[in-house]
């Protein structure tokens, strides 16, 4: 089972990319709004109920997906608050013979500040207020790499999303939807 887990701060280009990649390769994708828009109405978004319940939730789809050797394409963003649980999660994953290829998208803070008020963003529900941006960007270091495991960096001002998917498939040695390496 292959785990490939984009990450990088809001309106990176995760959820574009990902999909782009899981039609290339006929993985299942679960990105991070999934879950909250599981748990948004059951409890206050922030709040510690509802980030236990979120995790929950992401620990136990990504684990199950490892179990069944279902490849998987998951996005969230990372900061180094999150450490313990995203390390504790890629654990379970690879102890029950998954892969972990990690991705970390990024562009230029201003190339983020022109996306983040997109209408594909406020039809998705996601943050879209560049005021919260900019407070998320200072508060939790989101151009920050996961620490201890590599990570393939994409600058998505500087590619397409075909192009993009074109350096994580080569660099993992991803197949193509509906063809067998080896």
């Amino acid at each position: 089972m292959d785990l490939i887990h984009l990450y990088g701060p809001p309106a990176s280009g995760k959820l574009t990319v990902a999909k782009a990649l899981a039609e290339r390769t006929g993985y299942g994708l679960f990105h991070n709004h999934l879950s909250i828009a599981c748990v948004a109405p059951v409890f206050d978004f922030g709040t510690a109920p509802f980030w236990r319940v979120v995790r929950a939730i992401r620990d136990i789809a990504l684990v199950e997906a490892a179990r069944e050797e279902r490849d998987l394409i998951c996005t969230g963003v990372y900061s180094p608050d999150d450490d313990e649980a995203l390390l504790h999660r890629f654990g379970a994953v690879e102890n029950n013979g998954g892969r972990i290829c990690l991705v970390q998208l990024y562009c230029p803070a201003d190339t983020l500040f022109d996306r983040v008020d997109s209408a594909d963003r406020r039809a998705a529900g996601k943050l879209t207020n560049g005021e919260d941006l900019r407070r998320a960007l200072t508060e939790h270091e989101l151009f920050s790499a996961i620490p201890g495991r590599h990570s393939l960096r994409v600058d998505t001002s500087r590619y397409i999303p075909a192009e993009a998917v074109d350096l994580i498939v080569g660099h993992y040695g991803l197949a193509a939807a509906g063809v067998t390496l080896g």
